[in-house]
């Protein structure tokens, strides 16, 4: 067998960072670009993200069929890899070029640019992550990859975390209009190259067995994978957390902690921080509690640290020290850090289940398992933000998009409300998966080993 070369390990890592700095502009800030900056209301856009991403994320496992019978001199992958990306990089700027107009036409541009964005996403996304059992011959390396890949798209989502609103301001000069569309051109140009150098370098391996079906056949060999359920079930969980607290912070330092004109600095250094313990975690965290315990143990135990981070936030909004940043970066510390081991293990698990479903079900389906994590990643998210829209409208928070004028004031009804959103719903939404998964989830690590070997020999005697 054949192990992955340096070169191979680092394109793929490359490919991750570009990806996800995409996937981190869109997740992170499209809810503010169009509430804030271009004035739609929050639960409308809340709206047309959650029917955009679940329209979406209904075409994602026909996504990993199409990947699954294509064949090509370039493999399966490559093709779909290097075309999404162009084609969704285009988007991007659009998506962030919005036409100067208002009412229905500038609503059905964001519906219909949005939609684009998520499915031309999607064509990239899908062929990704469904090279890593294609690319890789042992559970080591596996597991090597997934974490090199969660690793580096961490970096590229910490990127985009600690940079966005800084450089919105610096390119925009007091335009935040003008400054999401440079932020958006820079981000799609880093993106195509990455993903280029990634097409490049990586191959798939020639004894690769992919076997396709119909996508009757398809969706009952998942939904026998109880496995793959299972994780992508706590995805859906753990995503949901963290996108809630994602589309939230920025309002919570503009409007809270903030306070005024320099907003943008407290804003940045709390996701500087977030980003840098989220690297920490996936680098240096995980690998130093692998050495020690299992998979399963370091997963749960996780979810407990991420769930404390948030009680100490709910704990300081409720002593009047919520304005304060240096202790508020210490909970920041812990769930981010918390938020980079868990993206890596949910990634691991899902390899994991390739091989128990190829060997429950006598079919691997690589594209469709992973087809499905982009597909309840984008539900996650969906739901998430239109969950954080809706709140934002009901608490009463009155946005402004003038960045070099004076902060809306907020009611302390609204803040409160605000607090409470940003703590107690992800709080809850973990302990849900922490319940879940501790009951249902059965691939231990010497299970896992065990898997492997069973599918070498059943090879062997091919």
């Amino acid at each position: 067998m054949m192990k992955l070369t340096v070169r191979q390990k680092a394109a793929f890592g490359i490919g991750a960072v570009g990806k996800d700095m995409v996937y981190a502009l869109s997740a992170n800030y499209v809810m503010y670009y169009y509430k804030d900056v271009i004035g739609l209301s929050g639960a409308f856009v809340g709206l047309i993200l959650m029917i955009a991403r679940v329209f979406d994320a209904l075409n994602d496992p026909f996504m990993g069929i199409l990947v699954a019978k294509t064949k090509t001199r370039w493999g399966r992958f490559r093709p779909w890899l290097v075309s999404g990306t162009v084609l969704n990089a285009f988007v991007m700027y659009l998506l962030y070029a919005a036409p100067e107009t208002e009412g229905v036409p500038l609503m059905a541009f964001f519906a219909v640019v949005y939609i684009l964005w998520g499915m031309t996403y999607t064509m990239m996304d899908i062929p990704y992550w469904s090279m890593i059992p294609a690319i890789t011959s042992t559970p080591a390396d596996t597991e090597n990859l997934s974490v090199i890949g969660r690793t580096c798209a961490g970096v590229g989502s910490a990127f985009i975390q600690m940079g966005t609103v800084m450089t919105v301001a610096a390119l925009g000069q007091g335009n935040e209009r003008i400054g999401f569309r440079s932020v958006a051109l820079i981000v799609a140009v880093i993106f195509i190259v990455t993903e280029l150098i990634c097409a490049a370098a990586v191959k798939e391996r020639e004894d690769t067995r992919m076997e396709t079906a119909s996508v009757v056949d398809m969706f009952s060999a998942l939904f026998r994978n109880d496995q793959a359920l299972v994780v992508v079930l706590t995805i859906v969980l753990v995503n949901s957390a963290l996108y809630l607290t994602g589309n939230l912070i920025i309002y919570f330092f503009k409007y809270d902690v903030g306070g005024g004109a320099d907003w943008q600095g407290g804003y940045t250094l709390f996701s500087t921080v977030g980003g840098a313990f989220q690297i920490l975690g996936m680098m240096v965290g995980y690998p130093i509690l692998r050495r020690r315990l299992h998979n399963t143990a370091i997963f749960l135990g996780t979810l407990c640290s991420a769930m404390l981070g948030y009680a100490i936030i709910l704990a300081l909004c409720l002593m009047g020290l919520s304005s304060s940043l240096p202790l508020l970066l210490i909970p920041c510390a812990i769930v981010f850090a918390s938020n980079g081991i868990l993206t890596v293990l949910t990634t691991v698990f899902l390899s994991n289940s390739v091989d128990y479903g190829e060997l429950m079900t006598g079919r691997r389906e690589e594209s469709v398992i992973f087809s499905m994590q982009t597909f309840v990643v984008k539900l996650a998210s969906g739901v998430s933000v239109f969950i954080a829209g809706l709140g934002l409208d009901l608490i009463g928070l009155e946005g402004n998009s003038d960045s070099a004028g004076p902060i809306t004031a907020q009611s302390e009804q609204t803040l409160v409300g605000l607090r409470l959103l940003m703590t107690i719903m992800p709080f809850a939404v973990l302990l849900c998966a922490f319940l879940f998964f501790r009951k249902k989830f059965s691939l231990t690590d010497e299970i896992v080993e065990e898997n492997a070997k069973r599918l070498q020999e059943k090879h062997s005697h091919k």
